[in-house]
């Protein structure tokens, strides 16, 4: 047996907000804040057992990952930009296992592809935040320029390049000043170079390295060759940067063109809040 709606009943339905309880809110939210607890949980837990084993520069990685965590927040406060929960969980993941994996836990030396799939992973996301920037700025009403859908994808792709190669320059940068590793080394047998040539001509010359001796040391039997230094590493972090900005470029332009048809899309690209009504 139905109740019947009465009027006073039809106009409280009406005066109720519509932000009250709506489904779709309540699992973003819940997502959102799942994953930055979950993370920041562990994080906070690694901060205080190294603070009592006296290890200070893993406590102030721990404060650079939480402080990093709040990016996203201040995103979408102070600029009113609405950072998708897809891109937010690549972003906050990438933090971690640059960080907390990445550094503490070596795993740059002890996964051989890891700084790869984080340099990857960081090309794609500043792709999504360049393709943001200028997205936002080609539909606001300010601005009289209107962009192509695949200029919007070339601009994407260069501005992922460019935080890529400055990122080469400040690892250079610690390892030339304060003597870190961020480049990290490769272990090669085999050199090319022109300054092999007797005659001094750009000639190349080819030496296989079959035995070296450093400080008295044979580096062919503890290490297996000659160390390069930082080159190899760095070429190879340019281009998994590549990738990923080839990656979400194509991702854009089919957005863009599709105006926010594509769910996958959706997940990744920044947009601006819509006024409240």
């Amino acid at each position: 047996m139905s109740v019947p709606v009465t009027p006073e009943k039809k106009l409280l339905k009406k005066k109720r907000p519509k932000f009250l309880y709506p489904v779709a809110l309540r699992k973003y939210v819940r997502y959102r804040l799942s994953l930055r607890a979950v993370l920041s949980i562990i994080v906070i837990a690694i901060l205080v057992r190294n603070m009592f084993t006296a290890n200070y520069e893993n406590v102030f990685i721990c404060a650079l990952t939480l402080a990093l965590f709040g990016i996203p927040i201040l995103l979408d406060r102070m600029l009113s930009i609405d950072i998708p929960h897809g891109l937010e969980a690549v972003a906050l993941l990438l933090i971690f296992g640059a960080e907390i994996m990445g550094e503490m836990s070596s795993f740059y030396t002890r996964f051989r592809y890891w700084d790869t799939l984080l340099h990857t992973t960081c090309g794609f996301l500043m792709a999504a935040f360049g393709f943001a920037l200028v997205d936002i700025f080609n539909r606001t009403d300010r601005f009289t320029f209107k962009l192509s859908p695949l200029f919007l994808a070339v601009i994407s792709f260069c501005f992922s390049m460019t935080i890529g190669v400055l990122w080469e320059f400040f690892e250079f940068f610690m390892d030339s000043v304060f003597n870190m590793d961020m480049q990290k080394d490769y272990i090669i047998t085999k050199i090319n170079s022109v300054k092999f040539n007797p005659d001094g001509l750009n000639v190349v010359g080819h030496v296989t390295v079959e035995s070296l001796i450093v400080n008295g040391e044979d580096w062919m039997e503890l290490y297996g060759g000659y160390i390069d230094i930082g080159i190899i590493d760095t070429m190879k972090d340019l281009f998994v940067n590549f990738i990923g900005a080839v990656v979400f470029s194509v991702v854009g332009f089919f957005y863009v063109r599709n105006r926010g048809e594509g769910k996958f899309a959706r997940q990744f690209v920044p947009t601006l809040k819509r006024p409240a009504d």
